[in-house]
C-alpha cells in the first residue's frame, strides 16, 4: 500500500501494478484490489495490472489480455473474458 501511495503522490496518468497480491494474506489481497479499483474510478488514473490471480484481476478490470507463452492469445472486455469457457477452464479452475 505504501508503494501505491508513493506512486500516486506524483499525480501519474498511469500506474503499473506488478503482482500486487504476491505474498499477501487473502484479507490484504481484497483490500489492495479494492484500493486499485477505487484509485482508477475516483482519480481516473489508468491502471496496468499484471496479476496471476486471474479471477481477482478480471473482477476489477475494464479490459484484459491473456498471455500464453509470451503472446497475447485473447483480449477484450474483462467481464466477457471472466465468463469465457476457455478462460474459465484454463485459468479460473473450471
Amino acid at each position: 500500500m505504501l508503494a501505491i501511495g508513493r506512486a500516486l503522490m506524483s499525480a501519474p496518468r498511469m500506474l503499473l501494478c506488478d503482482e500486487p497480491s504476491m505474498g499477501l494474506s487473502p484479507i490484504l489481497v481484497n483490500e489492495i484490489f479494492n484500493i486499485i479499483k477505487d484509485v482508477n474510478k475516483s482519480s481516473g488514473v489508468t491502471i496496468l495490472l499484471v496479476e496471476q490471480n486471474a479471477k481477482m484481476a478480471l473482477n476489477i478490470a475494464n479490459r484484459a489480455y491473456v498471455l500464453e507463452t509470451g503472446c497475447v492469445s485473447m483480449s477484450g472486455d474483462a467481464k466477457e473474458l471472466l465468463n469465457d469457457v476457455h478462460v474459465k477452464e484454463a485459468y479460473l479452475g473450471g
